[in-house]
């Protein structure tokens, strides 16, 4: 049986079963595992290249991929500002000391100090945009949720008449944003207003420190299901995420977080690590439903609380789960507001605008072009030791010895994510904007990271830090 201290190359790298290879071996494995990640982050750049190649030959030709430096929803633009001193210091004291720290702190200093460290990343990295550009205005602009607060003066009348502003052409229709998401996302932002806390720099500096927090659940999650050692792997990784260029600021960072949150809580209960596991399975299913009404694409999220409870072979708090995720739903419904019906809508508006134009034979790869700038190369390498992993792990999970180790429950975890991103991308209702728009799914991807091995971790984390640097420098990132 492996232990949690069964080393990298014993049971991703190779085979998983029998006792431990000679050393030579292991170095062989070792060698030939390193060069795969190497050849693994390649087809990542090479992704990239032709997303950009084959997308301005296609933007330049009819403009039918309606993004300016595809596959981002971005323009040229180079720039300095505030935030850049600050992000260069972050890169440089993660990629430095990062792992040295998150290997000795205590556990709750760490995650005290990964949330610090990414708070203090995204917002760092919106300033390179500087404060009104970056921060303050971001969530004020015509597509966005604060543009609209004062048509919610009366909330249960607003969510009986919401369906009838979704589609195209219909008097006082939605902004963007509002349109594309159900009313949770904008009620968020009225609540602020009504406690005193309106206006874009309150907003933003809300889905920051909120969203980051998306980075503890993570790690929590991680811990009880796979083992701390991986989590505190996985730590200086999940800080130094490249999705920061798109969090700071983005309303998705704060549904990624809520998202987060429902499977950590989840897991919790499914471990019985907490006193309370009802309560929290009942919490995690009250965060699903929230997120549910945040983004109509988050239902796919059930693939990670799906893995949860697999990996602690456990349906005991899904009766609990299921009675916290039915509040939110049925507050809505008695509220006059149908999601259903405002999904269809959507669709309908979808195909009005950008998404009937947007050609699905390019975005349907090129989408994953940008989760690989967004999740980094890193991940990208991560992931592939996942796929080595998971045959192993799900012979142990059906029963068959040897046990499933760390690595390889770790692997699962990461492969349902990806698997809710890339169902994400074959409904063809994710052409372009992935890069904000999937940032609940990419921050499972981030601890695969924890897989490769730690001589070179350093390198991996420069990987993963320099190109989200480049991109928030050289380009003005939009939604």
């Amino acid at each position: 049986m492996k232990t949690e201290n069964a080393t990298p190359t014993d049971t991703v790298g190779g085979t998983g079963n029998g006792p431990p290879a000679p050393p030579d071996r292991n170095h062989d494995r070792a060698r030939r595992a390193g060069r795969a990640d190497l050849v693994a982050a390649a087809a990542g750049v090479l992704l990239v290249t032709a997303a950009v190649v084959v997308g301005h030959v296609i933007q330049n030709r009819d403009g039918s991929l309606r993004a300016q430096w595809p596959p981002l929803l971005a323009s040229w633009d180079p720039h300095l500002g505030p935030g850049t001193p600050a992000a260069l210091i972050m890169a440089v004291l993660v990629v430095a000391h990062g792992p040295a720290l998150a290997a000795r702190l205590p556990w709750r200093g760490l995650l005290t100090a990964a949330w610090a460290g990414s708070t203090a990343w995204v917002f760092s990295m919106a300033l390179i945009d500087g404060w009104h550009r970056g921060v303050a205005k971001r969530l004020t602009t015509k597509h966005e949720y604060l543009r609209v607060i004062d048509r919610f003066e009366d909330i249960p009348a607003t969510l009986r008449d919401f369906t009838n502003h979704i589609v195209i052409g219909e008097p006082g229709n939605w902004p963007a944003h509002i349109a594309g998401h159900p009313p949770g996302a904008t009620l968020t932002f009225v609540w602020l207003d009504r406690i005193g806390l309106g206006g874009g720099a309150w907003a933003a500096v809300f889905c920051v420190v909120v969203g980051s927090s998306g980075v503890l659940a993570a790690l929590i999650t991680v811990r009880v299901l796979a083992g701390e050692r991986l989590a505190r792997r996985a730590a200086p990784f999940l800080v130094l995420a490249p999705a920061a260029v798109w969090a700071g600021v983005s309303a998705d960072g704060y549904f990624a977080a809520v998202a987060a949150w429902s499977v950590a809580l989840l897991a919790l209960a499914a471990t019985r690590r907490v006193r309370f596991p009802a309560v929290a399975a009942v919490g995690g299913g009250l965060l699903f439903g929230w997120t549910c009404y945040l983004s109509y694409g988050l239902g796919l999220m059930a693939a990670v609380l799906l893995a949860a409870l697999v990996l602690a072979r456990t349906a005991r708090p899904v009766p609990w789960f299921l009675l916290g995720a039915l509040v939110v739903p049925v507050a809505f419904t008695l509220a006059g507001f149908n999601w259903w019906t405002a999904y269809h809508l959507l669709v309908e508006r979808y195909y009005q605008g950008a998404g009937g134009v947007r050609p699905y034979g390019y975005w349907v790869w090129a989408n994953l072009a940008c989760a690989t700038l967004a999740a980094g190369l890193a991940a990208v390498a991560g992931l592939r030791r996942s796929a080595v992993a998971a045959p192993g792990a799900v012979r142990a999970l059906r029963g068959g010895p040897p046990a499933a180790s760390p690595e390889a429950r770790l692997a699962l975890l990461v492969l349902a994510a990806l698997a809710a991103l890339l169902a994400a991308d074959l409904s063809g209702m994710s052409k372009a904007e992935t890069e904000r728009i999937w940032q609940p799914f990419l921050l499972w991807l981030l601890p695969a990271t924890a897989l490769l091995p730690r001589p070179g971790v350093r390198w991996w984390l420069a990987a993963s830090a320099i190109p989200a640097l480049l991109i928030n420098h050289l380009l003005w990132t939009g939604w």
